[in-house]
């Protein structure tokens, strides 16, 4: 069986909604039993009794990756219930501050907030979940950076540069885990119609200088993007990021560390 995760058990930020949400059910489809973490309890709450319909054991955990003591709770509850963690995903993931579609150009808070979430909280979880993999001398931890890791931005430059640390974080973490037998990789997803790219799809609606984009609905404006950047000519989904994800927390990708896989229908290619 390709990416057999049966008596595996995966911890995933961000798990309430979007990729998240498409990972944590993508892993239990292989067989894994879920921690659904996220800010966002109601909603982790949701996804886990849909990991639970699939048949495999599930919890919803409330977490704020920028605190320490919140990750140290999440950890511990997981380990209660779950005994050992055998997989990461670091999903959560934040695009500014509130308000931040409204700004033609990213504020102090954005910075601030982006930096807190996509960067230090996934190094943090990262070094709360791995002690214990390294006793094991197992684990997969994938990251989820974003296409946007491979280029700058107008006007989402605060983003870019979070998600190109997360590579970079992910290479880093890779040398450090690989004497262990943990493998570390990232995923760089590219065009999903999630609540996120729906903001950014209104954002740009408004503000792009390319005159026949301008005015343009969200959707309207994501549609036409993708029909001129993806070479494929079709938008990703969060079942695509979850079968990358269920591929290389599997034993099938045991030789692959310190990667950043595109999946995103041909955007980027290096």
């Amino acid at each position: 069986m390709i990416a057999d995760l049966t008596g595996k058990a995966a911890l995933v930020t961000g798990g309430a909604s979007g990729i998240g949400r498409g990972i944590s059910l993508a892993l239990a489809g292989q067989g894994a039993d879920v921690v659904v973490a996220d800010l966002n309890h109601d909603g982790a709450r949701a996804v886990a009794a849909e990991v639970e319909a699939l048949g495999r054991r599930s919890i919803a955990v409330e977490v704020d990756v920028t605190d320490r003591a919140s990750i140290e709770s999440m950890v511990g509850r997981s380990v209660d219930s779950f005994t050992d963690l055998d997989i990461l995903i670091n999903d959560a993931g934040v695009i500014g501050a509130p308000g931040w579609s409204e700004r033609d150009s990213p504020a102090d808070e954005d910075w601030d907030i982006v930096n807190a979430v996509n960067v230090r909280g996934v190094v943090m979880v990262s070094e709360a979940v791995s002690p214990m993999m390294k006793k094991r001398r197992y684990g997969k931890i994938i990251n989820i950076a974003s296409m946007a890791s491979r280029y700058g931005s107008i006007d989402l430059p605060h983003y870019n540069a979070s998600k190109a640390a997360v590579v970079s974080w992910t290479r880093s973490n890779a040398l450090q885990l690989a004497p262990h037998n943990i493998n570390v990789n990232a995923i760089c997803p590219g065009m999903l119609w999630t609540p996120m790219w729906q903001q950014i799809a209104s954002l740009r609606s408004r503000v792009d200088a390319v005159p026949e984009f301008k005015g343009l609905s969200g959707r309207e404006y994501f549609d036409k993007t993708i029909e001129s950047l993806i070479p494929l000519k079709r938008e990703q989904t969060p079942e695509d990021i979850g079968a990358m994800a269920a591929f290389l927390a599997s034993d099938d990708a045991k030789n692959i560390t310190g990667q950043a896989i595109q999946v995103d229908g041909g955007r980027v290619m290096v």
